[in-house]
C-alpha cells in the first residue's frame, strides 16, 4: 500500500511539472529581439490610396518571420499587408486605404507588427492623416459613350445632356496623386457601390436635359424615379417594376407621387374605383397589398399579402385566391395573357365574407368565347379548385369535369355562348360554405 502511495505522489509531480513546463512554454519559447526602422513617410494619404512604405527588418539572434502592416480606423482593422521577411533587411510593399463611403478626412493608426520564428514579436504606430481625393472630374461610362461629369461642389459631380429617360453605365473616377487608384462605381444590390462596374440605372421622368449626379462621399446618385403610394416609396425591381407594400383600408383615397402622365394608366377597377374628378379610392377589404407599378404596360398590379409572403387560401376561407390559364390578362390579354405562368398569376381581390371577385371586359382583359384557366389557392402550382370543389350555375361559363372538353376544374365557354364584347362581367367566387363548396357566380356589370 505505502508503495502504491508513492508512486501516485511521484505521479502527480511529474504530471505538474509537465503542467507548469507548458504553462511555461510561450514565454520560455519566445526569444530574441526584433526591431523596426522605419524608411518612408506615411504621415499622410488619401483614402483609395496604395500607400507605399519601406522599412528595416533585424534581428541579431534568431531569424525572422514576417511583418505585419496595419491600418486601424479608430479600433477597427480595415486594411492588412503581410509580407515574409527571411533575413535582416530593407522591405517594401504597398497597403490599400479603403475608399468607403461616409468617412469624412481625419486620423487613422498604422501599424508595423514584426515577429520572429521564436513568435516574438515588436510593435510600430504611427498617426496617418487620411483626406479624400478631390477627382477632378468622374466619367459616366455607357455601352455607347462616356459623358464627363464636371466638380459642382465637394464631392458632387454633375453631368449636364440631352438624355433619355433611362441611361445606364457606371461611374470611373481617375487617379489621384502618385499613390492614388482609379476607381469604379457601380450598381450592386440595388444601390450604388464601389469596386462595380454593373450599369446603374438611372431614370427620369422624361427625356431632355437634365443632369446624372454622383457624390463620392455619400454614394449618394440621381436622377431614379421615386414612386410614393399614400406616402409608401416603391423599391426598384428592375427599370420598369416598381413596388410597395402596405396596410390599405376599403375606401381609402389613394394618392400617387413621381408618375408622370398618371391619367394615362389603366387602373384595375377591380381594386381602385377612379371618380370623374381623378379621385382613387381603395376596393379591397382591409389588409395589406402588394402594389407593383408597371411602367411598361403602364398599371398597377395588386395582390393580397400575409406578413412578408403573398397571401394563400386558408383553410377557413380567408386569404386569397389566384387565377392562372388562358384566355385572361390585365390589363389586356393582347399585351399580357396570364397563360399557364403562375408568376403571372392574377390574384382576386378579397371583398370580404370569405368572397373574391375579377372584374373582366369581353374582348379586352377575357376572350368573349375561348377561355381554359382555373382558381388557385396560391401564387403557383399546389391547391387548386376542382370540378368536385367548385361549381356554377352561370350559363355563360361551364366548369371542366376532364370529360366536357376542359380539365377538371378548369373554365370554358357554354357551347353556342359568348360574352357581349365590351361589356364588362364580375366573376365572383364565394367560399362561405367552405373551400371544397366554391360557388362561382358571373354577373353582367
Amino acid at each position: 500500500m505505502k508503495r502504491l502511495i508513492l508512486n501516485f505522489l511521484l505521479g502527480t509531480a511529474a504530471l505538474a511539472a509537465l503542467y507548469s513546463c507548458k504553462k511555461d512554454e510561450k514565454y520560455v519559447y519566445q526569444i530574441g529581439e526584433p526591431k523596426i526602422e522605419l524608411k518612408s513617410d506615411v504621415s499622410s494619404a488619401h483614402f483609395g490610396d496604395s500607400l507605399v512604405f519601406k522599412l528595416h527588418a533585424s534581428d541579431q539572434e534568431i531569424a525572422l518571420s514576417t511583418v505585419k502592416v496595419q491600418l486601424f480606423f479608430t479600433d477597427d482593422k480595415v486594411s492588412e499587408t503581410i509580407i515574409r521577411t527571411k533575413e535582416n533587411g530593407e522591405y517594401s510593399g504597398k497597403i490599400m486605404i479603403p475608399f468607403y463611403k461616409n468617412i469624412p478626412n481625419g486620423k487613422a493608426t498604422l501599424k508595423f507588427v514584426l515577429q520572429n520564428i521564436s513568435q516574438k514579436t515588436t510593435e510600430q504606430a504611427y498617426e496617418i492623416e487620411l483626406t479624400r481625393p478631390d477627382f477632378p472630374y468622374l466619367n459616366l461610362v455607357t455601352d455607347s459613350k462616356s459623358y464627363k461629369m464636371e466638380k459642382v461642389g465637394p464631392n458632387e459631380y454633375a453631368a449636364t445632356e440631352s438624355f433619355p429617360s433611362s441611361v445606364k453605365g457606371y461611374i470611373h473616377a481617375p487617379k489621384v496623386g502618385t499613390q492614388g487608384n482609379e476607381m469604379n462605381f457601380g450598381w450592386v444590390n440595388n444601390a450604388v457601390d464601389i469596386g462595380s462596374i454593373a450599369e446603374i440605372p438611372f431614370t427620369n421622368l422624361t427625356t431632355g436635359v437634365y443632369s446624372i449626379k454622383f457624390n463620392t462621399l455619400t454614394y449618394a446618385a440621381s436622377p431614379f424615379i421615386n414612386i410614393y403610394m399614400n406616402g409608401t416609396l416603391f423599391s426598384r425591381i428592375d427599370d420598369d417594376h416598381f413596388k410597395g407594400e402596405m396596410e390599405l383600408k376599403n375606401g381609402d383615397k389613394i394618392d400617387f407621387d413621381g408618375i408622370d402622365g398618371l391619367e394615362s394608366w389603366w387602373i384595375d377597377p377591380d381594386y381602385f374605383t377612379q371618380k370623374s374628378d381623378g379621385t382613387i379610392n381603395f376596393n379591397g377589404i382591409n389588409g395589406k397589398y402588394r402594389v407593383t407599378a408597371d411602367f411598361k404596360m403602364k398599371y398597377f398590379v395588386v395582390e393580397a399579402m400575409d406578413g412578408t409572403n403573398l397571401a394563400t387560401l386558408k383553410a377557413d376561407g380567408t386569404g386569397a385566391i389566384w387565377i392562372i390559364g388562358e384566355g385572361i390578362g390585365k390589363p389586356t390579354i393582347a399585351v399580357n395573357q396570364v397563360g399557364w405562368n403562375p408568376g403571372n398569376a392574377l390574384c382576386l381581390v378579397p371583398i370580404g365574407n370569405k368572397k373574391y371577385q375579377i372584374t373582366v371586359k369581353a374582348g379586352e382583359s377575357i376572350h368573349k368565347d375561348n377561355i381554359n384557366f382555373k382558381f388557385f389557392h396560391q401564387k403557383n402550382w399546389g391547391g387548386e379548385f376542382g370540378a368536385t370543389t367548385i361549381s356554377t350555375e352561370s350559363d355563360l361559363i361551364f366548369i371542366g369535369t376532364g370529360t366536357n372538353g376542359r380539365d377538371s376544374g378548369n373554365l370554358g365557354i357554354v357551347a353556342g355562348k359568348s360574352f357581349i364584347v365590351g361589356e364588362s362581367y364580375i366573376l365572383t367566387v364565394d367560399l362561405s360554405q367552405g373551400n371544397s363548396k366554391a360557388v362561382l357566380t358571373v354577373v353582367k356589370k
